[in-house]
């Protein structure tokens, strides 16, 4: 069973996150940022990776803390689940439509942690969470994974599309990028036979 299981408390979150890889993207989010929460389902459900994901965070300040280190400590869930990488694809991308909307992600599980992000909010928030914090969700998620990971948006109609294009995008990647390939299920992905 690729799972793992992260605790992870600081004077700002308290965090509990479980992962199964090979689950069916059954999934429950209590982040107390709806519209984050909301993001969360889509990674979830697209990835076919349970996630079971629960934060108290400093929101009377702002829920900056909060989706940071989310995306930290999934990551590290991800990274923890994934062991040696034996058997998986490894590299993979999507290109997600959303009506108006056309967005791709594209990573390779290599544990080099890398994010390229290239999108542009036009406006400040969507719901309760700053569009800001979007990047900074994904770098935590792909420093703390072992993850190279490029995000790039061509257009959009709307922000709410640009936002969920993303995370559906990644979710897709991800999924079959760590995916076992049958073909090659006791070799690591690499020449150097580790990553």
């Amino acid at each position: 069973m690729r799972t793992a299981k992260i605790a992870r408390k600081t004077n700002e979150t308290e965090i509990s996150v479980s992962i199964n890889l090979d689950g069916s993207g059954a999934h429950s989010m209590k982040t107390g940022v709806g519209f984050f929460d909301h993001m969360l389902d889509q990674l979830s459900r697209h990835s076919l990776i349970d996630m079971d994901v629960t934060c108290k965070g400093d929101l009377h300040i702002d829920s900056h803390h909060t989706v940071e280190d989310v995306g930290i400590a999934l990551g590290q869930a991800i990274k923890e689940a994934l062991g040696d990488k034996r058997g998986i694809r490894r590299y993979a991308s999507s290109d997600l439509p959303m009506d108006g909307t056309l967005t791709r992600a594209a990573l390779d599980v290599s544990g080099r942690a890398f994010l390229v992000f290239k999108a542009q909010f036009s406006q400040g928030k969507i719901g309760d969470i700053d569009t800001e914090l979007f990047q900074e969700f994904f770098q935590a998620l792909a420093i703390n994974a072992g993850i190279t990971l490029h995000i790039e948006n061509f257009y959009f109609d709307n922000n709410h599309h640009l936002a969920e294009s993303m995370f559906k995008a990644v979710a897709r990647a991800l999924r079959e990028a760590v995916e076992i390939d049958p073909r090659t299920a006791d070799r690591v992905p690499s020449t150097k036979g580790t990553l």
